[in-house]
């Protein structure tokens, strides 16, 4: 699927594919010189730094995608069109597009604040930091995995466990463990990433050391110049029957968006 022209940012020229490649070609170079010299060889022991490349990887500069959530129950299944844009790791815009009863329906998040915009009742709604953790529009994941907290960075101690070859690629496993004073729900969080930044699967146990819910990747394709996690589905240990799953259809990166796209008035009132 290509991007719309009334997507939120200007047209893209017929050379942007390459030069997006050059561009992120360059991207990788400057990471590398900032990383420690092991990373560069690929024996990588700065786990807190691979995280945040994997981090950075996803969102770019800023980013504007297409994709479909689809929630699955053992007696039903639904899903939703949805376009989206990020700016850094504090802000971003949610808004569902099809079907229609559910068209129109937003969330926000700036900074650590989260809202939620529902036309039927044409109300805003700011998002408690009781409720982060609740499901987020009825699906698998939670108002923070939404919000792509940088809360892995901040709150967490980093350890890389393995690496491992897999299809010829590298895959690393870091286990992050809250800080004690750290207002998190989780006991710790596993993530398995690949050697060009992608997050094939993150894990979340509880205090008491029991695996709660996972994130897979199940499926990576080259999208807007750079390897992506194309779907990405999440589900519970205890109802694996029970799952959403997360498809792109189309993304692109560091792009020029338009002033206000991330304010409430915006939310309410869509301008693009």
């Amino acid at each position: 699927m290509s991007l719309s022209k009334d997507s939120g940012y200007r047209s893209l020229p017929k050379a942007f594919s390459s030069s997006c490649s050059a561009r992120f070609a360059l991207a990788l170079v400057l990471v590398a010189a900032t990383l420690p010299t092991a990373f560069a060889t690929e024996v990588i022991t700065d786990a807190r730094t691979l995280v945040r490349a994997a981090m950075d990887h996803w969102r770019g500069t800023n980013s504007y995608s297409e994709m479909t959530m689809t929630i699955h129950r053992p007696d039903w299944e639904r899903s939703m069109s949805m376009r989206a844009w990020s700016e850094g790791d504090k802000l971003s815009l949610v808004r569902v597009t099809e079907p229609r009863k559910d068209a129109g329906n937003g969330t926000l998040l700036k900074d650590k604040e989260m809202w939620s915009f529902s036309p039927k009742i044409n109300r805003i709604i700011k998002i408690p930091s009781s409720m982060m953790n609740q499901g987020w529009m009825g699906s698998d994941f939670s108002n923070k995995d939404i919000s792509k907290s940088t809360d892995i960075l901040d709150q967490y101690e980093h350890e890389l466990i393995t690496s491992e070859d897999v299809d010829g690629r590298t895959v690393y496993t870091v286990e992050a463990i809250p800080h004690e004073d750290a207002a998190i729900v989780w006991g710790k969080e596993v993530l398995k990433i690949r050697d060009d930044f992608v997050m094939l699967e993150e894990q979340y146990w509880d205090q008491d050391g029991v695996l709660v819910k996972v994130l897979r990747t199940s499926d990576i394709a080259e999208m807007g110049g750079r390897n992506v996690a194309r779907v990405m589905r999440m589900s519970k240990l205890e109802t694996p029957e029970e799952w959403t799953e997360m498809s792109i259809t189309a993304i692109e990166f560091d792009l020029e968006l338009p002033a206000g796209i991330f304010t409430l008035s915006n939310l309410r009132n869509p301008r693009q």
